[in-house]
């Protein structure tokens, strides 16, 4: 009375031991039946040679009716594993309905608890919040462009761009003009001599200061 009831998997799990413990019994009657049959076929040969005609007749009634035990047994074989398949089958369809069944209930509490309204006017207000963000991004960068780029930057940096190749020994009107075409060849001379590595890193190092 108070045994507790078996639950779905518990009665698929014991069902299959049923059924391979069935297949096994079933796979030992067939051995033991195809042992008998060969001892009956060496028993019909020997009343043969011995001319008894009447215990080769019994004998070959009983040949016949082990053959088809032996085919009534691989008919309950196969039965079985079709039972088992099926089986596996419908737990199979248990297990995707049971899936499906708590996707939906979790789709319906989402539904339930979202409003599609203030979703969607939520989307719209970021969508206008983004815009606004970057239009003001926009009009920075080109506020930033009119103060950063005056007219006389571009002069100033030709001009501290000079210096530069001065003090490291370049003459921009002069020797770089008649440079050779490869450029390093033309970057290391002078009007008169080589510039040293000391010299140049002397003299960068003095720029460093400034």
């Amino acid at each position: 009375m108070f045994k507790k009831k078996p639950t779905v998997q518990e009665q698929l799990r014991e069902n299959d031991r049923t059924m391979r413990k069935t297949q096994r019994d079933l796979t030992r009657d067939r051995g033991q039946l195809e042992k008998e049959e060969k001892r009956i076929e060496m028993e019909i040969k020997k009343a043969a040679k011995q001319g008894n005609k009447q215990a080769a007749t019994v004998l070959a009634k009983q040949l016949v009716a082990i053959r088809k035990q032996q085919t009534k047994s691989y008919s309950v074989g196969s039965k079985i594993s079709a039972i088992g398949n099926q089986q596996k089958l419908m737990h199979s369809n248990m297990k995707m309905a049971g899936a499906m069944a708590t996707t939906t209930k979790t789709m319906q509490q989402m539904n339930t608890v979202m409003d599609p309204q203030k979703t969607a006017k939520m989307m719209q207000e970021f969508e206008r919040e983004n815009m606004k963000m970057g239009m003001s991004e926009d009009m920075i960068n080109d506020t930033l462009d009119d103060i950063l780029g005056e007219s006389g930057d571009e002069e100033e940096s030709d001009a501290v761009v000079s210096q530069v190749l001065d003090e490291i020994g370049i003459e921009i009107t002069g020797k770089m003009v008649h440079a050779p075409a490869a450029p390093s060849k033309g970057l290391g001379e002078t009007s008169k001599s080589r510039v040293t590595d000391d010299d140049i890193e002397r003299q960068l190092a003095a720029l460093k200061d400034l």
